[in-house]
């Protein structure tokens, strides 16, 4: 059985992308689903949309993503994520536009719950990082497994019997019975140290969070370029 992707906060970051889907080509991924954040931050909405679009089974949709389109009121974004947000609006294709307005907040894939954010408030954008969150989280879907995005930290929450644990394993094997909340990494732009774009890989009874480098310098100069503010740059240097 071919193994099957779930992407997550492209932010416009065409060389991470590109890195990416090198990577799933050459395992031979056959279905490919996206949690969000297409947009923001990155110089290369467009071309990221129009190499992904083609070949998504599904996607729901982030919070840059509907900021992009006007739908979410920019004042409790930081000012940098603010700036890039209007960039994009003005930067995107009308069809892009459109396609990213169109998105839904959630979405059922593989027989696992896809959302950006939380499964029990999927538009306003709350993030999930600790155990009793997660555990609260998890009687808001009926699948085994629930994918989120939204904090660019990758790492599984697992429910047996009454206990909830965390992992940053990079393997996190499914047992039948447990539930799973796993946060996938981010394509554009990491949060957790490490600069290198990460995706999820879906095998038979395994989830694997994988991690690829790619020319962060190059992603980072397209910013600067664009006339993006400077730190949305740096901190592809950083991961953070």
């Amino acid at each position: 059985m071919k193994p099957h992707a779930v992407l997550s906060d492209i932010h416009g970051n065409l060389e991470a992308l590109e890195a990416v889907l090198a990577d799933m080509d050459r395992r031979g991924v056959e279905h490919i689903a996206c949690l969000g954040d297409f947009v923001g931050y990155g110089a290369a909405p467009n071309e990221c949309m129009d190499l992904l679009r083609p070949r998504l089974d599904v996607a729901v949709a982030g919070n840059h993503d509907l900021a992009a389109c006007g739908r979410i009121r920019l004042g409790y974004f930081h000012k940098d994520a603010a700036t890039a947000a209007r960039w994009t609006n003005k930067s995107l294709t009308p069809e892009n536009l459109a396609w990213l307005e169109a998105l839904p907040f959630t979405s059922e894939w593989q027989g696992m719950w896809l959302v950006h954010s939380t499964p029990s408030e999927p538009d306003s954008w709350s993030y999930v990082m600790a155990a009793d969150e997660a555990g609260l989280e998890m009687a808001a879907y009926t699948q085994a497994v629930c994918l989120i995005g939204h904090s660019h930290y990758p790492g599984a929450f697992r429910r047996s019997g009454n206990t909830v644990t965390y992992t940053r394993d990079t393997e996190v094997p499914i047992v039948p019975g447990d539930k799973y909340l796993v946060n996938v990494a981010s394509v554009g732009q990491p949060r957790d140290g490490d600069p290198r774009a990460g995706y999820l890989l879906v095998e038979p009874g395994v989830l694997r969070h994988v991690r690829l480098g790619y020319d962060v310098n190059r992603a980072a100069a397209r910013i600067e370029s664009a006339g993006l503010p400077s730190m949305l740059a740096e901190r592809l240097r950083w991961g953070e």
